[in-house]
């Protein structure tokens, strides 16, 4: 295996944290099944490939999104155990204030009633003072007593909420960590095929797949999809020129910066620096943010992909995305066509144009390397670009 190819290799294996599995140096009679690896055409090679890369991407897609939801969920724990901790503390002082009640009465009890006592007062005035004093004891003992109780009430149903709080907090952890086990599951399938390849057929296969993304290109630009750039909107071009100074960092699936990146962490963390939030996940970009007609696209809005929304990338201009492609790849500048299409989305639809635009200049390499993300089950020589 060439130096290079020994590199393609190894790099996803690095970036994904598995070893490559030694290929046998001598294998014996094999039953009849499907074609080996050596068998099978690039194109069919291509398409499992692919195949596995989408289902990795859509694996990890799912895994961050329950990690926003473990966040939130992090979050509502800590809050409701604060605000149990400020009740109990108000019962106590509560209790304390009943008992001391519950003292002045007993050592001011005598066999006359208060009120008793006031009927047999020689000063009428007195009398109604020390009525009026009564009946703001009274008061007092109420609301004291209503204090208490409420405070009791209170305190059960915010310890009834950080129980089931917890629980769906270990909950998610359970469900992150099987989500987590499914991706390495689903790339340590794309190292078995990528160390099975000859790097005669790793070379095919390259080549094969930049061909088919070129014809994309053409055919989508050809197609009148694009109808000419449009201007950023001021967070818009922070969010480009971001994106643009994280070529070269490798894709880790789940990263969000600031030393890797996957897709969707690439673009969240683009527009968060740039002041604008959104969504953490493809779908959920693709789900909550305004839609834009393609032909309509300004640097900075983000291109999605596949139908499950599960790639996307952020439009530079003149048919270009910054994208975190896949496994073993760089965070790079590619064609927009290099995947299919779904559509795109725009952050901050409010935010007016620029007057002048001055595009970020790229780094050296910025275009080399795979631009392909995690495509659907479709030969590269006849992909199919969707844009809705």
């Amino acid at each position: 295996m060439s130096g290079r190819l020994l590199r393609l290799v190894c790099t996803t294996a690095v970036a994904t944290g598995i070893v490559l599995a030694p290929v046998p140096a001598e294998a014996g009679p094999e039953p009849a099944g499907p074609a080996r690896p050596a068998e099978r055409t690039v194109a069919e090679l291509l398409t499992d490939l692919q195949r596995l890369y989408r289902e990795a991407e859509k694996a990890t897609e799912t895994y961050n999104g329950t990690e926003e939801r473990l966040k939130k969920q992090r979050a509502e724990v800590k809050r409701l155990d604060a605000e149990l901790a400020r009740a109990r503390l108000s019962l106590h002082d509560s209790r304390g204030a009943a008992g001391r009640l519950a003292r002045q009465q007993y050592q001011n009890s005598s066999d006359l009633s208060p009120y008793v006592r006031l009927l047999l007062a020689r000063d009428p005035q007195r009398a109604l003072d020390q009525g009026h004093v009564i009946g703001q004891l009274a008061r007092k003992r109420a609301e004291t007593v209503g204090r208490l109780t409420g405070n009791e009430r209170k305190a059960d149903e915010l310890a009834r909420r950080a129980r089931k709080a917890l629980d769906g907090h270990i909950a998610l952890a359970e469900q992150q960590k099987k989500q987590r086990d499914d991706v390495d599951d689903r790339l340590r399938d794309v190292e078995k095929l990528l160390a099975s390849l000859t790097p005669r057929k790793l070379t095919e296969l390259a080549a094969f797949e930049a061909a088919g993304i070129a014809k994309a290109q053409e055919r989508f630009i050809a197609s009148g999809a694009l109808s000419g750039d449009g201007k950023p909107s001021a967070a818009g071009d922070r969010a480009v020129r971001f994106a643009v100074e994280q070529v070269g960092k490798p894709y880790q699936w789940g990263a969000e910066g600031p030393a890797s990146y996957d897709c969707s962490g690439l673009t969240s963390q683009a527009w968060e620096r740039a002041g604008t939030p959104i969504p953490r996940t493809s779908q959920e970009q693709w789900a909550r943010l305004q839609r834009v007609p393609l032909g309509e696209l300004r640097p900075g809005d983000l291109v999605v992909y596949f139908p499950e929304a599960t790639h996307v990338a952020m439009y530079l201009g003149g048919g270009m995305v910054v994208q975190a492609p896949r496994p073993g790849a760089r965070v790079k500048v590619s064609p927009i066509a290099a995947n299919p299409v779904l559509g795109a989305v725009r952050p901050d639809p409010a935010g007016e144009p620029v007057r002048r635009y001055v595009p970020p200049r790229l780094p050296a390499g910025a275009t080399d390397g795979s631009d392909a993300g995690y495509a659907a089950a479709y030969a590269p020589a006849a992909p199919e670009t969707s844009a809705r």
